[in-house]
């Protein structure tokens, strides 16, 4: 990272507020120590949206290329293809639907990808529709478009896509809430979860709709309120967030890899502590059947019930636990995010309406 981050940084706001959006990725380049500040070869973006956070720049071990689900099916379930659209404009979206389901009321898990992912790549990574399987569960893959960001990240880090009915979290909710009616989903049942970017969507999701999501998953993601624009995203990224931005009544789970160098393992701790507060945790480590070592913390509230976990994978870099190489940015060494994430779902409701 460039010694003058801070003033470099600085620098980029300025330039991307001028439109000058070839100039100002040049600064964030050289303050991140990925080039000169004046470096002739930095891309050329159309607009604030292509100036991209990709925090998914590094894959943990290469990845073959990722088999494309069937259209209609896959062994034990259906794969459905559809689309939404609102005044975001439309957006595509993967919807596994399991074998058990004949129409009755089944729980719902809306997964959000990360940088450069899709929906069939992200659920071959993530096994969450083997997971989904055993249990009953629809599992819901928006995608993101690169219309909307050049490397299809979820725009988490810009002040208008972190609001309930704004922006991303409003067009989710919405997608979220047509899937449901559709195929007569559980409204007590529903969860969202996500990798990297999409963590930190999820995130503000549980935030901005607790009448709407009983649980939240975060994977390699920063805390809502983590940042408002792309200088205090970046170095929320590398360096942490210092305090949580706000607190939130959502049951939460959370898994970071130790050795993230991608986003700071620190905002895995923040995205904890904003259902968890200042609790003592029950603490285990342990090693996973696949290898590596890791550390989880439980959060109890008054009634004894456990609200928040801290999955913390020793020696884990940027990538999702216990994943499939079929997919990108996975880790086959770790534990079972997605089964330990549906566990934990399971646990949590929402009350029901009130009549």
């Amino acid at each position: 990272m460039h010694p003058d981050f801070q003033r470099l940084m600085t620098e980029a706001a300025r330039l991307t507020r001028a439109g000058e959006l070839r100039r100002a990725t040049a600064s964030i380049r050289a303050a991140l120590g990925k080039g000169s500040a004046t470096a002739a070869e930095t891309p050329t973006a159309s607009d604030d949206d292509c100036v991209v956070i990709d925090v998914e720049a590094r894959r943990v071990e290469p990845a073959p290329p990722v088999q494309q689900p069937a259209p209609a099916s896959v062994p034990g379930g259906r794969f459905i293809a559809g689309s939404h659209t609102d005044v975001n404009g439309t957006h595509e979206y993967r919807l596994f639907a399991p074998p058990v389901w004949q129409g009755q009321t089944l729980p719902l898990v809306v997964m959000l990808h990360g940088c450069t992912q899709n929906p069939d790549d992200f659920a071959a990574g993530t096994g969450m529709n083997d997971a989904a399987r055993e249990h009953g569960v629809f599992v819901l893959y928006p995608a993101q478009t690169q219309r909307a960001n050049a490397s299809r990240c979820w725009n988490w880090f810009k002040h208008n896509h972190q609001q309930r009915d704004r922006g991303e979290p409003a067009m989710l909710a919405a997608m979220t809430r047509e899937v449901m009616a559709r195929y007569g989903i559980d409204p007590q049942r529903v969860y969202v979860a996500g990798l990297s970017a999409g963590g930190a969507m999820a995130a503000i999701l549980g935030d901005a709709y607790p009448d709407l999501f009983a649980a939240v998953g975060v994977h390699s993601g920063l805390p809502a309120g983590a940042a408002t624009d792309l200088p205090s995203a970046l170095a929320a990224m590398k360096r942490g967030t210092g305090s949580v931005a706000r607190s939130t009544s959502v049951p939460t789970i959370v898994f970071h890899g130790d050795a993230d160098a991608t986003v700071h393992p620190s905002n895995g701790e923040r995205a904890v502590a904003a259902r968890a507060g200042r609790d003592t945790p029950e603490s285990t480590r342990a090693r996973s059947a696949n290898g590596r070592e890791y550390t989880q913390r439980r959060y109890r509230d008054a009634d004894g019930r456990v609200v928040a976990e801290h999955w913390v994978v020793h020696g884990a870099g940027h990538a999702w636990a216990g994943g499939s190489a079929q997919g990108s940015y996975t880790d086959a060494q770790g534990p079972d995010a997605s089964a330990e994430m549906l566990r934990f779902f399971r646990t949590h409701t929402l009350p029901p309406p009130a009549r």
